[in-house]
């Protein structure tokens, strides 16, 4: 399975000039923790809802004043859509990331995965097996009531 095939393809962006509020309000709007930051159709950075508390509020920034820019991470990381799951799993757990950012060939912004959509896949696949593993149903062999269980009656 490829990244593409769990990465989610709608993601809000937010320009390095925004204000910090404009991030706050837009995470908030669509129930996001974090935007990635794009500039004339490149990633320049990331921007989170800890970003904006740590490295803006904490620090008595003025949330109408600072700027995107000044409060987001700049070495963000980021996956080709077309490598294997495992690949994105293994940066995110090498970085310590929750989130990455997922672009095309071209290097353009396609989508992003999240560590919680990589706990769904991973509930999802285990579910699966757990049901293609499960006892056979009766109606799985193929046979009929008469042939099945203890009920059924044996002439001597």
């Amino acid at each position: 399975m490829q990244l593409s095939d769990l990465m989610h393809r709608k993601v809000r962006v937010i320009d390095p000039e925004a204000t910090v509020r404009d991030a706050a309000r837009k995470m908030s709007t669509f129930g996001i923790g974090a935007l990635p930051v794009c500039s004339e159709g490149r990633i320049v950075g990331m921007i989170t809802d800890r970003d904006i508390i740590v490295r803006s509020l904490a620090r008595g920034g003025a949330p109408d004043a600072d700027r995107v820019a000044d409060a987001m991470t700049r070495d963000v990381a980021w996956c080709f859509e077309d490598v294997p799951i495992d690949e994105a799993v293994e940066k995110m757990s090498t970085g310590q990331i929750q989130r990455l950012i997922v672009v095309n060939r071209n290097k353009r912004l396609v989508g992003m995965i999240s560590l919680a959509d990589l706990a769904q896949a991973r509930e999802a696949a285990t579910k699966a097996v757990e049901e293609i593993k499960a006892p056979t149903k009766p109606s799985a062999l193929g046979t009929s009531g008469e042939q099945e269980g203890p009920q059924s009656h044996q002439h001597a």
